[in-house]
This record gives structure tokens, C-alpha cells and sequence, in this order.
């Protein structure tokens, strides 16, 4: 057996490998429950099931296995990190919050099979050079810096194997491995949330139409200077692989001591945005990730990084927003009880 690089893990690819990875993770909550129950008994304690399958123990075993799996078991674990808000106990989802940094990268044997596999053999010679330690690692897919024989600064986008055709089983996997470990309410709904995940997930792994999109935002945002994205290189792109140009920033969380003025007017660009991409451009990239966002502090410029998630709206839709919006101005309820029902609440 080949040594895995530091930090990294390979991405199973097939159903049939993922689909063994869900059940040894929930061999190993079961583990957890009857260790736990094992330790509660000689307190002289008589514990209920759900302080068994509820542990820390458990809650780091689905986070690490659902980090290791990538794909939609991650993603699923991201949307739920951020849209249960304090229907979870705070610890556990301070735990799933994790899910929202950096996934474990691939060891260079799968990402050289990516690579192969999508430019064919001897892609290297496009490039000046090509580092195959990644940026940063992500639910899809990982990003590489590369430069090309010109000497232009690329971003590459590498999906990792498997993860289009595994969405949908995926999903529904870790919907039951929640049910079954306890870290959902009872009664909770999340069947619109899973399918959404899936919706999203599916136009995330399309990396022709968001290189599409990519183009669409840069022609749109041409005429604001506060406004950076990096130009799409659709020569290089494939289904796989998503090439652009590199552009530098920080992240936004890294500016939590900057100066009130500063804070205040990236928030104000961040929300003129949202609002042009509703009403103006009908055009919405609605990932909330703040990964998909850096800051230029020299510049000033926001630079927007991530298209995978974006949704066209039509007209209608709009408007009802926009309905609902005024309505909430003048604090008319029964204004406001319509616009929510035709924008579909």
C-alpha cells in the first residue's frame, strides 16, 4: 500500500465504497452508544436513547467521516451547519460548523487520475508551472495555483471522482445516518432542505455552466469598480476542471478588527449585491458560504469567487419580492401575508 500524503484522503468514488463508508460509520455510532451506555451504567445511571446516540463522540464521527466523504454527504452537513440555526444543541453545532473549512485534499495519484483523465496525458506542457498542493479543499472539489506559458496566474477548480454521480444517494444517506444518530429534533422537516441540497449540488458539480455563470458575472459587475471576478478560461474547462485567474484577497472573517468604516461598507457592497443580483440581474449566487468571497484592502474591491450555486429567477418571482420588501417598509401585515404567499412561503 502506497504512503497518503500528509493531511490528505482518498475520495471514494464508486456508490458501492461510499455506501461502505456510511455503514462503517454507523457501526461506529452504534460503538459509541453502547460505550457509552456501558460507562452510564456503572455511574449507576440509566441514561435514554437519545443521551446515547446525542454524544460528542458520535457528533465528531459523523463530522470527520462526512469531511472524509466529501461531495453531498459534506455538503448536506454544511447546509445543515448553517440553516438549523438553535434547533441544535450550541455544541454540536459548533462541531458541524467544521464542516465549513477545509475538507482533506487528495493524495496526488487520484488527482493526477483527474487530471489525466480530463486533459489527457502530457497537460502539463500547457503550463509553466503547476503545484499540485492545493490552495484549499472544499466539498466539490479542490483548487490548485498554476501558471500558464504566458505567465498568467491561474486558479484551477479539480472535482474530485464520483461526487456528480453520488449526489442523490449521498443525500439520502446521510439524511437517514442523521435520523438514526439522533442529531435531529424530532419532528423536524428536513425533506425540503434535501432537496434543495440536491438541486444545488447538482449545479455545483457542473463546471461548464458555471463557468458560464462565471462569464455572465464578470459582464454584468463590468460596469463597478468594487466588483472583481476572475476571468473564465472555457478553453481549459471541462466537466471536471474549472480554470480562471488567479486573484489575490483575504478572507472576509479576517477583517472582524478592521475599522467600523471598513466593515460597515463591505457589508453595504455585500448587500447592494444581493439586491442587484434579485431585481436588477435576476441572476442569484446563492451559496452564503463566506469561502466564496476574498477582500482586496488595497483596492477595496470585493472579489467574488464561487458561481457554482447560482439560480436564474424570472420576473414574477421578483417582484413578489419586491412586494413583500415594501410591504415590510410600511409594516402592512395583510400586504405582507400576501407577497410571502406568492413568493411561495
Amino acid at each position: 500500500m502506497k504512503p497518503r500524503e500528509p493531511g490528505s484522503l482518498p475520495v471514494p468514488g464508486s456508490r458501492l465504497s461510499r455506501l461502505m463508508r456510511f455503514g462503517s460509520l454507523a457501526s461506529g455510532v452504534a460503538g459509541g452508544m453502547l460505550a457509552e451506555g456501558a460507562r452510564q451504567w456503572v455511574q449507576g445511571k440509566r441514561p435514554a436513547l437519545s443521551e446515547l446516540l446525542l454524544t460528542s463522540g458520535n457528533v465528531h464521527r459523523v463530522v470527520e467521516q462526512l469531511s472524509q466523504l466529501r461531495g453531498a454527504a459534506m455538503k448536506v452537513g454544511q447546509l445543515l451547519s448553517m440553516d438549523t440555526g438553535d434547533l441544535l444543541p450550541r455544541e454540536f453545532s459548533e462541531i458541524l460548523s467544521r464542516l465549513r473549512c477545509d475538507a482533506h485534499p487528495m493524495p496526488m495519484s487520484q488527482l493526477v487520475a483527474v487530471l489525466n483523465g480530463s486533459w489527457g496525458k502530457g497537460w502539463e506542457e500547457r503550463f509553466e508551472r503547476f503545484s499540485f498542493t492545493p490552495l484549499a479543499a472544499a466539498s466539490i472539489g479542490q483548487v490548485h495555483a498554476a501558471k500558464d506559458k504566458d505567465g498568467q496566474r491561474l486558479a484551477i477548480k479539480v472535482q474530485y471522482p464520483g461526487v456528480r454521480e453520488s449526489i442523490s444517494s449521498d443525500v439520502d444517506n446521510v439524511a437517514t445516518l442523521l435520523r438514526m444518530s439522533g442529531m435531529l429534533p424530532k419532528g423536524m422537516d428536513i425533506g425540503p432542505l434535501l432537496q434543495e441540497a440536491k438541486r444545488q449540488l447538482q449545479d455545483e458539480a457542473d463546471y461548464m455552466k458555471e463557468t458560464e455563470h462565471l462569464q455572465r458575472f464578470d459582464q454584468l459587475l463590468a460596469d463597478s469598480p468594487d466588483f472583481l471576478v476572475p476571468r473564465a478560461y472555457a478553453q481549459f474547462s471541462t466537466p471536471n476542471i474549472l480554470v480562471m485567474s488567479f486573484v489575490d484577497g483575504v478572507a472576509v472573517e479576517s477583517l472582524e478588527h478592521a475599522p467600523q468604516a471598513e466593515r460597515d461598507r463591505i457589508i453595504m457592497l455585500l448587500f447592494g449585491l444581493f439586491l442587484r443580483e434579485v431585481f436588477e440581474f435576476q441572476c442569484v449566487q446563492t451559496d452564503p458560504n463566506f469561502a466564496n468571497y476574498r477582500y482586496q484592502q488595497d483596492s477595496g474591491r470585493m472579489v467574488l469567487l464561487d458561481f457554482g450555486a447560482t439560480r436564474l429567477y424570472d420576473r414574477n418571482t421578483t417582484e413578489a419580492y419586491r412586494r413583500l420588501l415594501i410591504a415590510g417598509l410600511h409594516e402592512d401585515r395583510a400586504a405582507i401575508t400576501n407577497a410571502a404567499l406568492d413568493v411561495g412561503y
